[in-house]
């Protein structure tokens, strides 16, 4: 792949602050409010998770501004209040105070993520979801993930391309189809992709609701799916602007090897921290200043 080809694309994990990491990706003693700092030192963009649960308050969003750097990019959730509790319906002052909140990230924000719940099907969602795009400002772009297959229909895909919104790539196959390439529904709405590797979350707990797996390293490779998924963003490569791609740890493990697999099947390389820079430990702003990479 080329230079061009590659500057296209951002992968990253579908967000940061996550504990197992401390010591396989974070060095051990690093606080983790220097989490989102030492993260973009390796990859360029990030879903924000955290949004989905609440609408973030403005010293946050500021800081997460402050942080990365000027070439970083992030991606936004929309809060579960819209999108799981109205359901799309009568939100307007939700989605108001939600794009309010996130106003500062400015040239930072690229996409805004709407994700509905698998509850959420045609028969009775259509026209509430015709009415929620047409409220959308086009100062924002979205992409759109549905969770129930009764949406793959031709007249869906023209209103997403009707209104720019991008239909969301999303593989959550289970792990016992790991071996499997994908061949999922996935038209290409817009002049960006958003794939969002997630595998399944249904591995997560176990009956008593505690965690399966400690997701600090790789524990399965889903090698043909991640082969298809490469193949099929250079496919569309030539036709878009921008490819965004984000990984969950669910999907082989441990996101930041999944992104760095990816890359390589792209044809680049997405360098992780090494054994001593995992080791640092800084004392002060100062030495984390020191240690970074200097920008050319």
């Amino acid at each position: 792949m080329n230079l061009t080809g590659q500057q296209k694309i951002r992968i990253g994990a579908c967000a940061w602050s996550f504990p197992e990491w401390r010591g396989s990706f974070y060095p051990g003693e690093l606080p983790d409010s220097q989490w989102l700092e030492f993260y973009a030192r390796y990859f360029r963009a990030v879903e924000i998770d955290s949004t989905f649960y609440s609408v973030p308050g403005e010293n946050a969003v500021r800081r997460w501004v402050e942080l990365t750097p000027a070439s970083f990019r992030f991606s936004c959730k929309l809060p579960r209040e819209i999108t799981h509790v109205c359901r799309l319906r009568d939100c307007t002052a939700e989605l108001n105070a939600f794009l309010r909140a996130i106003e500062p990230l400015e040239s930072k924000l690229q996409v805004v993520l709407i994700q509905l719940p698998p509850s959420f099907m045609p028969k009775d969602g259509r026209q509430i979801l015709r009415k929620f795009l047409v409220q959308l400002p086009k100062g924002f772009r979205f992409a759109l993930e549905f969770r129930h297959a009764g949406w793959h229909r031709p007249q869906i895909i023209r209103l997403l391309e009707q209104h720019r919104i991008c239909w969301v790539w999303a593989d959550t196959s289970p792990l016992n189809e790991r071996n499997l390439a994908p061949f999922e529904f996935l038209p290409r709405t817009t002049d960006f992709i958003y794939l969002r590797l997630l595998g399944d979350y249904a591995t997560k707990y176990d009956g008593a609701g505690k965690f399966v797996h400690r997701y600090d390293k790789l524990l399965w490779k889903r090698e043909a799916a991640l082969e298809s998924w490469a193949l099929k963003i250079e496919r569309h490569l030539g036709e878009v602007r921008n490819v965004w791609a984000f990984v969950s740890n669910h999907f082989e493990g441990f996101a930041p090897e999944t992104a760095q697999r990816l890359a390589q099947r792209l044809g680049y390389e997405l360098r992780l921290p090494s054994t001593s820079e995992k080791q640092f430990a800084p004392k002060d702003q100062s030495q984390m200043d020191l240690f970074k990479e200097p920008t050319t």
